[in-house]
């Protein structure tokens, strides 16, 4: 019931003009109770039903009906791997429409056969890697070819046919994501790569493709891999065998790696915890009062953490609470805890940057206040993440205290600006293309509890103390990070809590304000390419809502006229 009368009255609230709404945002006790309100309702858990889904896909199919068109025929010469034996008559004969030279049929074949048959490839060709039963868009070898260029690999997003002919179930996903494919392998079909790179490995006996880009993402260091934003294959509908494809890519990254590798069987997805050499990690966690806060975080922290080496570091912005600061007092006589001044006015970047300089591990955490520990093995994995070569950033799952997500990854272009991904999710959601409960890439995470290493956060002069003092430093510096080469990682296995407040107003005082839209211009000027296109997202799902869903009709017209 509560739903229904909130959806009314976010209905009524578009009827009323701009100027009237702006006016009723700046009175505190209204926005407080429609913020109260809303949350209260579920509205902020708002997954797109598959019914929603399919319509906005068939608008989506009708806009972008010219980039499947039928007129393109010039395609360069390629050759082709099937994996599997279902359906092999439909798919073979599929492709040989194509033009496709020459066409090897994997099978159940024994150990070493694979190898052998992908020997017999021209080097000269590219290969395309598709599973049995599956079927290609026929402009699908035209647009893969084309983003083939200068790249090893190149894959594309995915949908079904139904029985009747029917595009549904679309899969719109995010350029190369290591991570992701470790703990789902969501490429798995539909894969153009150079021939050379192929013959490279040693691949006697992987059966499934999701393995062989998992093998090839771990053996090449420079590997190149495109995305094609566009659904050219058409998955077949088969039984589910999601738990042998992830056993696959398991063994694959067990033979590359130290790292332990579990199987989740109630998600299905690889947990994977890399190994770490026991750095001291400094857990830096900025606060003025909030006693009750503080205890509750650094207690979580002492009691139920299982990674021992690390220090915090409590920087104190100025308490004037007495039960605070003698708290604080008594926290700098443990072992594990120093507490340090900042007499300065509030600057979040400059509070952290005070912290770093006076922290003695080579990995740097930046933690919130208002953080409690659930997993104890969060900083584990955090830590086994963060030492890695090819990694910068590390973020965490983090909870409201309700257990509605507050975080699980960062997309830049939510609100002009940046967001968090599938926020006010349930705890247990999956997510879209299960990116809440597998470790996966995004291009920023929040510093509510930030992992790091130092080495890294010295390259970019940390945050930035002089353009952004309170929103976006942390967007900004894993987008600097990433700039020295590396991606930054969503941990899904570092669970907190993050007891931000649900229930408080909008804060629009004219000086706060004032700063916001200064900081979020900074933002869009300096990121403007990742706001345009973030490549842990995708160009075709919406940046109006943070729950992955299709692009509206009116956001489609709008991108075609920015691109026309």
């Amino acid at each position: 019931m509560k739903k229904i009368v909130m959806r009314s009255v976010r209905a009524a609230l578009q009827l009323i003009p701009k100027t009237l709404k702006d006016k009723l945002k700046q009175n505190e006790r209204l926005t407080g109770l429609y913020v109260r309100s809303v949350r209260k309702s579920g509205l902020f858990f708002d997954a797109p039903s598959p019914k929603q889904t399919q319509a906005l896909y068939n608008h989506w199919l009708e806009v972008n009906e010219s980039a499947f068109s039928d007129s393109i025929t010039k395609i360069g010469e390629w050759q082709a791997v099937i994996f599997g034996t279902d359906n092999q008559g439909v798919t073979e004969e599929n492709i040989k429409t194509l033009g496709v030279k020459t066409c090897l049929i994997t099978g159940e074949l024994a150990l070493g056969a694979i190898e052998k048959k992908i020997s017999l490839l021209d080097d000269r060709l590219p290969t395309l890697l598709l599973n049995g039963g599956d079927l290609l868009e026929s402009s699908a070898i035209y647009h893969l070819l084309k983003a083939l260029k200068d790249n090893d690999l190149v894959y594309c997003d995915t949908d079904e046919l139904s029985s009747n002919g029917t595009k549904t179930s679309p899969r719109f996903l995010p350029s190369w994501n290591p991570e992701l494919q470790y703990s789902t392998g969501y490429i798995n079909s539909g894969v153009m790569v150079k021939t050379s790179r192929l013959k490279s490995l040693h691949i006697s006996n992987q059966t499934t493709i999701a393995e062989v880009i998992a093998e090839l993402s771990l053996s090449i260091n420079d590997l190149m891999v495109n995305h094609m934003p566009l659904p050219l294959v058409h998955l077949s509908v088969t039984e589910n065998n999601e738990a042998k494809l992830l056993e696959r890519v398991k063994m694959v990254i067990e033979r590359h790696s130290r790292s332990t590798v579990e199987l989740d069987e109630k998600f299905h997805v690889n947990r994977l915890c890399w190994p770490n050499t026991n750095p001291l990690v400094s857990l830096i966690i900025p606060t003025k009062n909030g006693k009750a806060l503080v205890k509750a975080c650094i207690e979580s922290i002492l009691e139920k953490t299982t990674y021992k080496n690390y220090e915090i570091l409590l920087i104190d912005n100025g308490s004037d609470e007495k039960e605070s600061i003698e708290y604080f007092s008594y926290l700098d006589t443990l072992e594990k805890v120093r507490v340090h001044q900042y007499p300065a006015p509030f600057n979040y970047s400059a509070i952290n940057n005070f912290g770093v300089e006076h922290a003695k591990g080579s990995i740097l955490g930046l933690v919130n206040n208002d953080i409690e520990v659930i997993s104890p093995n969060w900083l584990t994995y955090m830590v086994g993440h963060a030492e890695r070569e090819d990694v910068g950033c590390v973020g965490a799952k983090l909870l409201y205290s309700d257990t509605r997500i507050q975080h699980a990854g960062v997309v830049l272009g939510y609100g002009g600006g940046a967001g968090h991904a599938h926020k006010n999710f349930p705890r247990f959601h999956t997510g879209y293309l299960k990116r809440i409960v597998a470790t996966n890439n995004y291009s920023a995470v929040t510093a509510a509890c930030l992992l790091v290493k130092r080495t890294h956060f010295d390259a970019v002069n940390g945050l930035n103390e002089k353009d952004l003092s309170v929103a976006f430093n942390d967007v900004d510096f894993c987008l600097k990070v990433k700039g020295l080469g590396v991606n930054n990682v969503y941990c899904a296995e570092a669970e907190l809590f993050h007891h931000e407040s649900v229930s408080r107003g909008l804060d629009i005082s004219p000086e706060k304000a004032a700063r916001f839209n200064r900081e979020l211009a900074y933002l869009q000027t300096t990121w403007s390419d990742f706001i345009a296109n973030d490549p842990a997202y995708n160009p075709n799902l919406t940046l109006k809502r943070e729950n992955f869903s299709i692009r509206s009709a009116v956001e489609l017209k709008e991108c075609h006229i920015r691109h026309d």
